[in-house]
């Protein structure tokens, strides 16, 4: 009985310093994952304000797009022009036309047409035309974009190049290709491209759909993973009390 005693004295101190850290992990694990909920929070705040300035922005009067490029003009006056409707007048420049491979317009897979506007000496902005399927079983082959060599004169919205894709190896060069960078064909093609593209929203035509996507803001995103981040807070809350509280181990009666 006297042996016993000297062991049980060294097992308390051990079992409070085990209750202690667990508390501690279980503190931590609930601040860090809280911490993570309320980030995503505020990032999908953010978005959503991004979607309001986008919306008032397109319900402003439209611009004229002959001020693009010219004298007092600027790449930072241009960015905060983005999502504002333009009215452009100009000539197209067919033999730069881009065919942009795997996009989707109301679940069908093909291109995205894009062709540089000639708006003034100054100014040449890419315009994405519209949406065509591309050819069954000759995937090679080119849709026929009939493109005018007059003036011609389309309303669209300015926006930022379209989306990249993931693309294997090097960046494409053909008129068929995954993604379009704007410096790199400002060098390929020589031509004053501006920054900024103009994605054409006149009634279809030329062949063309234009039941363009709205831009994806990801703020159900944010919220979903907000969710995940809170959910797993609350069960490490639950895992301890359950654990440490309702279901926690009695100590050893010490014998008499």
């Amino acid at each position: 009985m006297s042996q016993a005693m000297p062991h049980l004295g060294l097992a308390k101190p051990s079992n409070r310093r085990k209750t202690v850290l667990i508390l501690i992990a279980a503190v931590l694990g609930v601040s860090v994952t809280c911490s993570l909920g309320f980030w995503q929070l505020r990032r999908a705040d953010t978005k959503l304000a991004w979607q309001a300035e986008m919306a008032q922005r397109g319900e402003m009067a439209m611009l004229e797009g002959a001020s693009l490029g010219q004298w007092g003009d600027s790449a930072e006056n241009r960015a905060g022009l983005l999502h504002r409707r333009v009215r452009l007048q100009g000539h197209w420049i067919p033999e730069h036309t881009v065919f942009l491979d795997n996009r989707q317009m109301n679940g069908r897979v093909g291109f995205y047409v894009m062709t540089p506007l000639q708006l003034s000496a100054q100014a040449v902005v890419w315009v994405q035309r519209g949406w065509v399927p591309r050819h069954f079983t000759d995937r090679a082959e080119l849709p026929a974009i009939p493109t005018t060599t007059e003036v011609v004169s389309l309303s669209g919205r300015i926006a930022p190049a379209p989306s990249k894709l993931y693309e294997l190896g090097a960046a494409q060069t053909g008129p068929i290709r995954q993604n379009l960078d704007l410096d790199a064909s400002r060098q390929e093609t020589g031509l004053p491209l501006l920054e900024v593209t103009v994605v054409q929203t006149d009634a279809a035509s030329e062949g063309l759909l234009r039941d363009w996507p709205q831009p994806a803001t990801g703020v159900e995103k944010h919220h979903g993973y907000a969710f995940q981040w809170f959910g797993l807070a609350a069960l490490i809350t639950l895992l301890y009390v359950w654990f440490q509280i309702v279901r926690r181990p009695k100590p050893p009666s010490s014998p008499r």
